[in-house]
């Protein structure tokens, strides 16, 4: 295995270490709030807010990060009877769609996410641009990986999982 190779593996790695401990921090934030809430009638504020965003990050560093092409659930009665031609077309013209609006949104939801850091969450009082700075990771990794899907559309014996 080239040294690449074990960078991208180790990288894979902390990826989903990171999703698993969100996951972890949402369920026990959902199980205090459940417990303050029905047990000793007192429920707090901020577990709900920790819930919401570990949810969020969750989702969006998991699609990003985390889930290879392979993984994803799809819809392809149509797509999977298609001659292999028609499929890299597909392939080519979806990613190339997808690449385009997130590449052109790009700059807009920077300018969102930094303008953000003037607003601070309800209860935790953390600021929103680090909140939302997810969405930033998230669209430059489907640009990426919506970049290879057309490159292996095109060029085949670049090898790999199809879209």
């Amino acid at each position: 295995m080239d040294v690449l190779a074990v960078i991208i593996t180790w990288a894979r790695r902390r990826a989903e270490n990171l999703l698993a401990a969100l996951l972890a921090v949402m369920f026990c934030a959902f199980l205090l709030q459940i417990f303050t809430r029905y047990v000793t009638a007192a429920p707090l504020s901020w577990t709900s807010e920790v819930s919401t965003l570990a949810w969020f990050w969750g989702i969006l560093w998991g699609a990003a990060l985390v889930l290879r092409n392979d993984e994803e659930i799809r819809f392809d009665l149509i797509y999977g009877r298609m001659p292999d031609l028609i499929r890299r077309a597909f392939d080519f013209g979806a990613s190339g769609t997808v690449s385009l609006v997130f590449a052109y949104s790009l700059p807009a939801m920077a300018d969102y996410v930094f303008f953000m850091r003037v607003e601070r969450s309800a209860y935790l009082g953390l600021r929103m641009d680090w909140a939302f700075s997810v969405y930033l990771i998230f669209a430059v990794a489907m640009i990426i990986r919506h970049a290879a899907i057309m490159l292996r559309a095109l060029f085949p014996s670049l090898g790999g999982p199809r879209a």
